[in-house]
């Protein structure tokens, strides 16, 4: 055929010299790790003899310049690679960027504080070649010799029970340390799950065991956590109520999505501050209390969602005042309406709190769905 005349002839891609082939990448969050960099990699180096292996760094534009030392490494070492994100950040995010970008077969995460236990890996990585477990997660939990999460402190060591309990009323797979930050997988099944994990948050290993139809083969190794060295803890509040949507979304479903339900929780305690605000304005009349209090509510819901729903694409300086400005005018379409809605119940006979309750439900749907699009 003509057609098959003309075809261009495929070029084949030349290959690079022989050598091992690539085994485990190993995928680093950083954000201000600078003085951590050097060191990780020195253990790494001596934890994986023998291994060929990656290092890739994840990091979320760190105002200390951790991915210029990575870089700086990178340039005369090809094991190491950097992800400098800009405008996105995440923990999650950063584990699922990391993942897709390697093309080892198994990929590891391991925290850039060094408070993980680097020598565990090649253990990990033997049980996973062995095909003995498809995910092997370290543990702080796991009873007897080896695990202790300790160095957390009583209050977060209460806190990351609570959350491996709650994490394990939704998995169908028992875990004695769901919320883990260092574990081993086939990076297959983080292929497989990736268009449906959340990017926000903290708990990436809860996410990722939620997500699979099929639980996979696990097997828990115990570690001691460790004291941090350099740099602060990333687990805040905000991480707290985001992991809470998580769960939330998990026991829908994931008929309703995570960030939608952290909008409701937060819109739920602007609900208290709307109702807080009322009842001290009434006496200068319901409609211009409610007016008020909605105003009040309005900015509440902006400062803690730009915190917490939206805290990877949070907005500071002038684009936090351009953002409130887009927000409040937004917000201000379904205002009449809610002030409208109540006045109408309050004077029906229900009593102040109803009404005000009726004319906060009246905008909060349409208050999700455009400030997602036009503010966040």
């Amino acid at each position: 055929m003509l057609k098959d005349k003309i075809r261009p002839k495929e070029k084949s891609f030349p290959k690079a010299r022989a050598g091992a082939p690539l085994r485990l990448g190993v995928i680093i969050p950083t954000f201000k790790e600078a003085p951590n960099v050097l060191p990780l990699l020195a253990k790494l180096e001596t934890a994986l003899s023998g291994v060929t292996w990656q290092a890739i760094f994840v990091d979320d534009d760190s105002p200390d310049g951790t991915a210029s030392v990575v870089k700086a490494v990178a340039a005369t070492d090809p094991r190491v690679i950097c992800l400098h994100r800009i405008g996105r950040r995440g923990l999650a995010g950063a584990v699922i960027e990391g993942a897709m970008a390697s093309a080892a077969p198994y990929v590891a995460v391991i925290d850039g504080d060094m408070q993980h236990d680097e020598a565990l890996l090649p253990k990990m990585l033997a049980l996973l070649e062995a095909d003995e477990a498809d995910l092997v997660v370290g543990s702080r939990y796991l009873g007897g010799e080896g695990s202790d999460a300790s160095a957390l402190g009583a209050r977060r060591e209460a806190g990351s029970r609570l959350a491996n309990w709650l994490g394990n009323r939704v998995l169908k797979a028992h875990v004695t340390d769901p919320m883990s930050g260092f574990f081993m997988i086939r990076r297959e099944l983080v292929e497989a799950v990736a268009p449906t994990l959340a990017t926000a948050g903290f708990k990436v290993l809860f996410d990722i065991l939620s997500s699979q139809k099929t639980p996979p083969r696990y097997v828990e190794l115990p570690y001691e956590f460790k004291a941090r060295l350099h740099g602060d803890s990333k687990l805040d509040n905000g991480v707290v109520v985001q992991y809470l949507g998580l769960l939330l979304a998990r026991f829908s479903g994931d008929l309703i999505s995570p960030r939608f339900i952290m909008f409701g929780l937060v819109g739920a305690s602007g609900v208290i501050v709307h109702l807080a605000i009322l009842r001290s304005l009434l006496e200068m009349g319901f409609s211009a209390a409610q007016t008020t209090a909605a105003l009040g509510a309005m900015t509440w819901n902006f400062a803690l969602n730009n915190a917490i729903t939206y805290r990877d694409k949070r907005k500071r300086g002038f684009a936090f005042l351009v953002a409130y400005a887009k927000f409040a005018l937004l917000c201000s379409v379904p205002l009449a309406a809610n002030v409208a809605v109540a006045t109408l119940v309050y004077e029906g006979g229900p009593s102040w709190w109803v009404a005000g309750v009726a004319g906060a439900v009246v905008a909060a749907v349409w208050n999700y769905v455009t400030t997602s699009r036009a503010v966040w």
